[in-house]
């Protein structure tokens, strides 16, 4: 499988990192701080990846405009104070080495700020393994295809030889978008169903399953 593919561009939390509770959490509790309906466990897990306005608009549509900044400061006070303790996923260390290891190049298209996303890749010590990277604050959020496309550019690859690793419709929405492969991650924010009628190439319950199906001998 892996000949079919020149870059791997994986999503960061829900994929790689065991963050959709914490950040779902994060989403509710600001939300109550600010006297706002708090959404509930799968509106706010359904956000996760997309761009600031349009989460917002979904999880907590009665935020008023003028609130905007309040509220992000509030969703930061909580997610900081679980940040410490989040993990990646069983396996993912291992599939990163063993794909660097096999020669491909590998990319982070994600939500995530690009401070945030610093802080995370320091976090886990992997901070030299990927080639490129791109977050919702350097360009178009997902599903726009834009992260993709200028990975591709970066990367000096066509989209199609490109294969995108996400837990969200909005991680398989960028990668048709864009014209490039993607498998989904059932761990992560959206159910099977929903990862299912975006038709990626295959599903995974785990980054182990992945691993199996890019590299069935090793």
């Amino acid at each position: 499988m892996l000949d079919r593919f020149d870059v791997v561009v994986f999503d960061w939390d829900g994929t790689l990192s065991d963050s959709t509770a914490a950040i779902a959490r994060a989403i509710q509790d600001a939300a109550a701080d600010l006297g706002l309906p708090v959404p509930d466990d799968a509106t706010a897990s359904h956000v996760i990846g997309l761009g600031l306005h349009e989460a917002l608009a979904r999880a907590v549509p009665t935020l008023p405009a003028e609130r905007i900044a309040e509220y992000s400061a509030r969703y930061r006070v909580h997610y900081f104070a679980r940040e410490a303790e989040l993990v990646l996923f069983p396996g993912a260390l291992e599939l990163i080495a063993e794909l660097r290891a096999a020669g491909v190049r590998l990319g982070i298209a994600t939500g995530k700020s690009q401070r945030g996303l610093q802080r995370a890749l320091a976090s886990a010590g992997l901070e030299a393994q990927f080639a490129a990277t791109r977050c919702a604050d350097q360009t178009h959020p997902k599903p726009h295809p834009a992260m993709l496309l200028e990975l591709a550019d970066e990367l000096m690859v066509t989209p199609q030889r490109m294969l995108m690793v996400g837990d969200t419709t909005h991680d398989l929405q960028m990668a048709e978008a864009a014209s490039a492969a993607a498998v989904g991650l059932t761990q992560g924010a959206h159910p099977e169903e929903q990862l299912a009628a975006c038709r990626p190439l295959a599903l995974f319950d785990s980054l182990g399953q992945l691993h199996q199906w890019l590299m069935p001998k090793r």
